[in-house]
């Protein structure tokens, strides 16, 4: 990455600032569709994006890929997975935003590296440096602390955590382009947001054809509010370093963070503060660890040896992947 030009670096960071900075701004976006309901929104969402999706392949003409899938029942078993996980985290965040629960939605994607961190120990038998156990212990004590500030298990976070970490993983095995999975996965989902929509609509509930042609086209505008932010992380992806991107990805839930408690005015009383404080701080070990484990091993694979290579530049990407967070399509609320 550090061969790029200078211009395609700063274009790499507009277009990452760009990405993370609309996805930050999703607060501000869905209380716009009032007087649709959650689950009204979440199948607009859902339909509309499979539309423009499908737009952006016949343009780029990239077909390929669905013949191959459609041949293998496994993956697209999993593709089915993904497309339902991601379905319930758009639903719990669009609920959480539309019911003053901002802040709590931003904490979910604070936690979200430590709960894939845990799911990598748990289910895939990964091995953690002393560091990463100590983020993840400091993130289990934060869970503690909030469940006592509010008097509940701070559960919108948890959900939207773990659905997000459990999307990632499944994602990863699929191991599909970025718009060709978003595209499956849509697809999976139109018929039943379709049907739904056909349904509201039966039963004369539906808001697009009763509130005007400004509430239909921020309804269809769902699709598109969430497709370009990822055309924007694509182009910042292949211009600079993953552990750049890992660093711009707070930006999100710091947007919505700030949202919740300065424009929606969300109460952050003493304990609630104590709880993020001990989440920023896990998430700050993780980070140095992370990025200390990649200069370390950048720096032995300068040196003129060939018995490290191959497996030290693998566990220089494995580093920086920490860093970088979730894969381009997983980085949405």
């Amino acid at each position: 990455m550090s061969g790029k030009p200078r211009g395609e670096r700063h274009i790499g960071l507009l277009n990452g600032f760009a990405a993370y900075g609309m996805w930050g701004l999703f607060p501000l976006y869905f209380p716009l569709l009032k007087p649709a309901g959650s689950a009204e929104v979440l199948a607009h969402r859902m339909a509309w994006s499979f539309l423009v999706v499908t737009l952006a392949l016949v343009v780029v003409r990239r077909w390929k890929w669905a013949g191959e899938l459609l041949r293998q029942p496994r993956k697209l078993a999993l593709i089915s997975v993904a497309a339902a996980t991601i379905a319930v985290n758009w639903g719990v965040y669009i609920w959480a935003v539309n019911n003053e629960r901002v802040v709590e939605a931003s904490l979910g994607y604070f936690i979200n590296p430590l709960v894939t961190i845990a799911m990598g120990v748990l289910l895939l038998k990964e091995r953690l440096r002393p560091v990463q156990w100590a983020a993840v212990a400091v993130g289990a004590g934060a869970v503690v602390v909030l469940t006592v500030g509010y008097g509940r298990p701070p559960w919108i976070s948890l959900v939207l955590a773990f659905s997000f970490a459990t999307y990632g993983l499944v994602k990863k095995k699929v191991n599909l382009g970025g718009l060709e999975s978003l595209a499956a996965e849509t697809a999976i989902q139109f018929l039943p947001a379709l049907g739904y929509l056909v349904w509201l609509g039966a039963h004369g509930d539906a808001t697009i054809a009763t509130e005007g042609p400004g509430h239909a086209a921020l309804l269809a505008g769902t699709g598109l509010v969430t497709a370009l932010p990822l055309v924007c992380f694509g182009a910042a992806a292949i211009r600079v370093p993953l552990s750049t991107l890992g660093l711009l990805q707070y930006l999100a839930p710091v947007f919505q963070f700030l949202l919740g408690i300065t424009y929606f005015h969300e109460a952050m009383p003493p304990e609630r503060w104590a709880g993020f404080s001990l989440v920023w701080l896990a998430l700050s070990l993780l980070t140095w660890d992370a990025l200390r484990t990649a200069r370390r091993l950048r720096a032995e694979t300068s040196r003129p040896s060939t018995t490290i290579a191959t497996g030290t530049t693998s566990a220089v990407r494995n580093a920086e992947s920490v860093a970088s967070g979730p894969d381009p399509v997983e980085a949405k609320p």
